[in-house]
This record gives structure tokens, C-alpha cells and sequence, in this order.
């Protein structure tokens, strides 16, 4: 049934018109089958997207280098998923790894949703499947949202109005290339903010086998907070910052780098335990087809010796030296973050399919979503304190951030400023690995400088570049979505 419902979506228009009339024969057949709480449930584990934003927005960000001109594909595999976003280009491919599979993977998982609320509408008593529909209604918001921060402007109240964003769908579809409209991005955020406030309080915890895996209370307000911080709306990131934890406790759950039992432990446990479901850390796992965990450490676009002096390795405004853990050599620079695992499709070859599970949402952005947001509240005490929170569990001798260092340290505009930019950094040191440093890029409109290794070539990805907007795939026209002006 999953598969069969993935071709209700932008899928069936930008493959083939043969899958889609398929599939517009059997559905009304299947749709009918949907009609317990239990199975919309079981239909909504696929509501969430398979697919992988890290290996694109990490090689496009200012945490990727080049790792040496005398490197081949050989040697330091540099696929177009990690080259072409590195230089800035448009990448031509369909790699499991690729915006065109993430912008499919998206709406794959808002047609499961879809089809989940057009099914609780069909069976009637709609008091039976609250926790499905809030569950359906959060999910289609997210993936919306991360629809939108990809593949249009990023939000901006002044020109939100006229900026182009994605196709914002709330149907199953029903006949074969339906035409879509992008509308506008404030558009498309105008609608994710309905379902998520909607949604929200709808969601059961109690109804999910395994919570991690779904849009809990929790991982609905991590999403909320996240939301408005790109809109801005700072009171609000505040709100549902508190909400995710009991009591707004966010540095109890923090991961803990600095403690024996973390320490101590090999590289192999430390991966198990950076995407664990029993890591209070985590908030929302997605299981993604991804060839990321194989190959993060030995892209050639990637973590340097340079990059990881700069982080890591490098200073910061405590004064006091990051305890993060290293491995690799010179070409294979890498944290204990992912973990890949096999599943063959001919258990007689070594052919098959590379997964890993990613967290969506962590304590550790809470923590500094909540920072920024009380820093341009006025609320520099709170900021510090979670701030501070953060580094106990970062550097093992421990230390403070405090409004003196800041100043010391930034010699910034204002202590809010800097408290924004400590939060910056932190986050881009934190995030290596996870493509997460995009976002802030996006945000503030940061510039992007690559080098060649032998340094004959610089790139600029400026302030205003139409290729901080991925491109829409190619096959979406035939839907007639616009694609992204280059």
C-alpha cells in the first residue's frame, strides 16, 4: 500500500502518466481498506519524508572545503550531490541524495497525509481518529516547510507576498497531470501555520508504538519553534521552545559530550547513541534512504584540516577548548554521528539499499532556537543561562558564557547581537555533519566563499544569489510549476 500511495503525489506527474492512470485504477479500492484508527496509523508512518537535505545543504555551506587538488573521484568520491552544490551549480541528478529526491520524497510523504485525512473524512465519526488527523495535519506542515526553505526565497515579510514558493497540496490526487500553482511564500506559510496550530493540539503521544519515530507533543513544538523563528515571531519560538521539555528544562535532555560514560565509549557506540530512540536528545528520527552515513567522512568536499581549526578545533567566546571527538585522517576528518545500515535487494549479491536514521529535531536546537529568540526579546539573562548549558556539556573542564566575554569576544553592536552570534557559531561547530548550517546561512543572509585546494578558484555564493534557492526538478513542469530563475 506505501508504494502504491506514493504515486498520489507530484511522483506519478514528474515520472510517468502510465504509473499514474495505474494507480487511478486501484485506488478507490485501496482508499476503502483505510478505515480504522489503527490503519491510518499504520498508513501514517510513511507521512514523513525518506529522503535526505544533508549531503546538498552540507557540501553548499560554509562547513565544506576542498579537501585537495590532488584528490580523484577514486580516491575522495565527489558525486554531484557533493561537487555540483559545493561550486554552486544546479545538480543534475536523481541520486538518493539529491534536491530533485528530496522534493519527491516531500511530497510522498504530504500524499500519505493527505490520503490519511481523506480517508478519516470517508469512515465518518472524525472523534475517533483525533490523534491521526493531528499527527496527518503536523506532518503535511513540516514537509511543506522544508519544501519551502529549500526550494524558495527564504521567508521575508517584505517581499514574502510576491516571492515565489511550492505547490502547498491538501488533496489526494485524482486525475493524471493536475497543473499546480506555487502561489507565494507567504502563501505557503500561511497554510503550514494553519496545520500546525490546528494539528498540534490534536496529537496523542499514547497512540504511537515507538513516539520517536512520529510528531509528538514535543516534536510538534520543536517544529513550531523552528517555524517561527524564520518568521520571526520570536515571542512564539519562546512559547514552544518551553513546551518541549517539562517545566522548559531543555539542558537536562542535552547530549552529554563530556562525561565518562560518553567518553569512554568506541566509535561504534557513539554513532548508536547519537541517533538513538532512547536519547533523550533526540525528538523526531526519520529513517532516510541515504548513502550519507557511508560516505560523509570521505567526500572530497567536506570537513579540512583548515574547516576543522576553525570549529572544533578552533577558538570560541569561553575561552576554553571544545571537548568534541575527532576521527580520521587528513581526507577523512569526521564526528561519530551516522551510521549506515545495508538492506540488500538480492540476498545472493551485494546489491541493496544504504539507510540512516537522522534526527529531525533535537534538545540542542531548542536550546538555541530559545537563545536567539530571548536575545532579540531583551531577555540576555535567560539566553546566557542556556548558553551556558549548552558549553557543560561541550567542554569537559567546563565554563560560562557571559555578556563580558561576548563583548570581549565579538566586540559586538549590542550584547543582543552578540548573544546571535555566539548562537551562530555554536551551531555551525555543533551542526557538522548535518546540513543544519544552511539554514542559519539562509536566515541571515550569510555569504558563502569556497576555495579550490589549489586556490586558483574562489566561488561566492553572495547575499542576494538566485542559487541559494535550489532548483526545482525539471520534470516538475509538466505540472506546470516554475522552476527557480538562475
Amino acid at each position: 500500500m506505501k508504494h502504491t500511495i506514493k504515486y498520489l503525489t507530484l511522483i506519478a506527474i514528474l515520472t510517468s502518466a502510465s504509473s499514474c492512470k495505474k494507480y487511478l485504477e486501484q485506488a478507490p479500492d485501496l482508499r476503502a481498506t483505510i478505515n480504522t484508527p489503527a490503519k491510518v496509523s499504520e498508513l501514517l508512518v510513511t507521512a514523513y519524508p525518506r529522503g535526505s537535505y544533508i549531503t546538498f545543504c552540507e557540501a553548499a555551506s560554509d562547513n565544506a572545503e576542498d579537501k585537495g587538488i590532488a584528490a580523484t573521484d577514486e580516491d575522495l568520491p565527489a558525486k554531484p550531490v557533493n561537487r555540483d552544490a559545493w561550486y554552486f551549480r544546479d545538480i543534475k541528478s536523481n541520486d538518493t541524495d539529491s534536491p530533485d529526491n528530496y522534493w519527491n520524497e516531500c511530497y510522498a510523504a504530504i500524499a500519505v497525509a493527505n490520503q490519511a485525512l481523506a480517508s478519516i473524512k470517508a469512515n465518518g465519526n472524525p472523534q475517533a481518529y483525533t490523534a491521526q488527523t493531528g499527527e496527518a495535519l503536523v506532518a503535511r506542515a513540516y514537509a511543506h516547510f522544508m519544501l519551502v526553505t529549500l526550494f524558495s526565497h527564504v521567508y521575508d515579510v517584505s517581499t514574502a507576498e510576491t516571492d515565489p514558493g511550492v505547490p502547498y497540496v491538501t488533496e489526494p490526487e485524482v486525475v493524471v497531470f493536475k497543473k499546480y500553482s506555487r502561489k507565494t511564500v507567504a502563501y505557503v506559510y500561511q497554510q503550514i501555520e494553519k496545520d500546525l496550530t490546528e494539528g498540534l493540539p490534536l496529537i496523542n503521544d499514547n497512540s504511537y508504538k515507538i513516539p520517536k519515530y512520529h510528531f509528538t507533543t514535543s516534536a510538534a513544538h520543536a517544529f513550531a519553534a523552528r517555524f517561527y523563528l524564520f518568521k520571526k515571531d520570536y515571542a512564539k519560538v519562546v512559547e514552544h521552545a518551553n513546551l518541549v521539555f517539562p517545566g522548559g528544562n531543555i539542558a537536562a535532555n542535552l547530549r552529554n559530550f563530556v562525561i565518562p560514560a560518553f567518553t569512554t565509549l568506541e566509535y561504534g557506540a557513539r554513532q548508536a547513541l547519537y541517533t538513538a530512540a532512547d536519547n533523550p536528545a533526540n525528538i523526531l528520527l526519520q529513517e532516510t534512504e541515504t548513502g550519507w552515513a557511508r560516505s560523509y567522512p570521505s567526500y572530497r568536499y567536506a570537513l579540512t584540516n583548515n574547516l576543522l581549526y576553525k570549529t572544533m578545533f578552533g577558538p570560541n567566546v569561553t575561552g576554553a577548548n571544545w571537548d568534541y571527538k575527532v576521527s580520521g585522517r587528513e581526507f577523512t576528518l569526521n564526528t561519530s554521528k551516522f551510521s549506515e545500515h545495508f538492506v540488500k535487494t538480492n540476498p545472493n549479491s551485494d546489491v541493496g539499499d544504504s539507510y540512516a536514521m537522522i534526527p529531525i529535531f533535537s534538545a540542542e536546537e531548542v536550546l538555541f532556537n530559545r537563545a536567539e529568540a530571548n536575545a532579540y526579546l531583551g531577555n540576555s539573562d535567560a539566553a546566557l543561562k542556556d548558553l551556558t548549558d549548552f558549553v557543560n556539556k561541550r567542554i569537559i573542564a567546563g565554563s560560562t558564557v557571559t555578556a563580558a566575554k561576548i563583548t570581549s569576544y565579538y566586540k559586538p553592536v549590542s550584547l543582543s547581537a552578540g548573544i546571535v552570534q555566539t548562537v551562530l557559531d555554536f551551531k555551525k561547530t555543533e551542526y557538522l555533519f548535518e546540513g543544519l548550517r544552511w539554514f542559519d546561512i539562509l536566515r541571515y543572509n550569510l555569504p558563502v566563499v569556497h576555495k579550490t585546494a589549489d586556490l586558483l578558484t574562489t566561488l561566492t555564493l553572495g547575499p542576494n544569489d538566485p542559487r541559494r534557492v535550489f532548483q526545482i526538478p525539471e520534470q516538475a513542469t509538466l505540472a506546470g510549476i516554475e522552476r527557480n530563475p538562475r
